[in-house]
């Protein structure tokens, strides 16, 4: 697979493009679940990556890649670290959003994600989950062979988010009147910056008070940093680089331009939530340690 870069009115896979990035955070997930002390519980992410066809992802999400290489092997720990904290925070904060009395979640750019199958969801939500539409029809048909049931009322909405999702999404149910927990998981800097301002726009506009959102920013690895992996990623079919596939530009603040349209936003980095999460310390400090994550509620109007 040779690398990829991004280009207007792009598709893609779950092979291919921003969509193996998806498979790539799924093994991450699966590996950070074979570790001695999880910090997650996701049964579905090593078979979904197994179907997926990827060797070296569908090795690693099982334990069975072998490393002996430094290199290797601290760049698949700094990836294993940053799904365990960012799958446990955006976890918590679905359900502490259904704690608080919202019953109606929607998953922007759903992925591998299998929130809508594993959490606790009480009685009475609805979980919608947006993608491309042969990643929605992949990850329905493999969790559908796994006799796997959704833990909430599932509707998926399978449509390009560059294109009318909105209107896919009410057709699909959704209420606006409602208030709803929206997550963006790991695609704000696949977004060019003007279309990430779009995006949060498009959410204010259909969320009502009280309602919220989870997303991040992160900085994907450099070249450099991932020169140990890189050699070992192309002997295996697998030539994706995530920093090949972000838009550069300069982007507004997410908690700013929030807060400016009618929400109150809190920011955690990425350090904090290695912290909080005594992750053991590794030889080389995380190059996702600038990784912010937002959450934000909905107060009301624009200022």
């Amino acid at each position: 697979m040779d690398a990829q870069h991004r280009k207007d009115n792009d598709t893609w896979d779950l092979a291919t493009s921003v969509g193996a990035t998806a498979t790539m955070v799924a093994a991450a997930r699966a590996a950070a679940c074979n570790t001695a002390d999880p910090l997650i519980d996701d049964a579905f992410a090593e078979p979904l990556v197994r179907a997926v066809g990827i060797d070296f992802l569908t090795r690693w999400a099982s334990g069975g890649l072998g490393v002996v290489d430094d290199g290797v092997r601290r760049v698949l720990d700094w990836f294993v670290d940053l799904m365990a904290v960012r799958t446990r925070y955006f976890d918590a904060f679905f359900m502490d959003a259904t704690t608080a009395g919202i019953r109606q979640a929607v998953n922007l750019a759903s992925g591998l994600d299998t929130r809508s199958y594993r959490l606790a969801w009480p009685p009475g939500c609805t979980v919608f989950e947006i993608d491309q539409p042969q990643v929605i029809e992949f990850k329905v048909a493999t969790l559908a062979r796994l006799h796997a049931e959704p833990t909430a009322d599932l509707r998926m909405v399978p449509i390009d988010l560059r294109h009318d999702w909105p209107t896919a999404l009410r057709r699909a149910g959704f209420d606006p009147s409602l208030p709803t927990a929206w997550i963006a998981e790991g695609l704000l800097p696949f977004l060019p910056p003007e279309a990430q301002d779009r995006l949060l726009d498009t959410v204010t506009a259909h969320s009502a008070v009280g309602s919220r959102l989870a997303t991040e920013i992160f900085v994907p690895p450099t070249h450099e940093m991932m020169q140990p992996i890189t050699y070992q990623w192309r002997e295996h079919g697998f030539g994706i680089q995530p920093s090949d596939l972000v838009y550069d530009g300069v982007r507004n603040d997410v908690a700013a331009y929030l807060d400016h349209r009618g929400w109150q936003s809190v920011t955690t980095p990425m350090s904090q939530l290695l912290a909080e999460n005594q992750l053991p310390p590794r030889d080389h400090p995380s190059p996702f340690v600038d990784n912010a994550y937002y959450t934000a509620i909905r107060l009301g109007e624009s200022k």
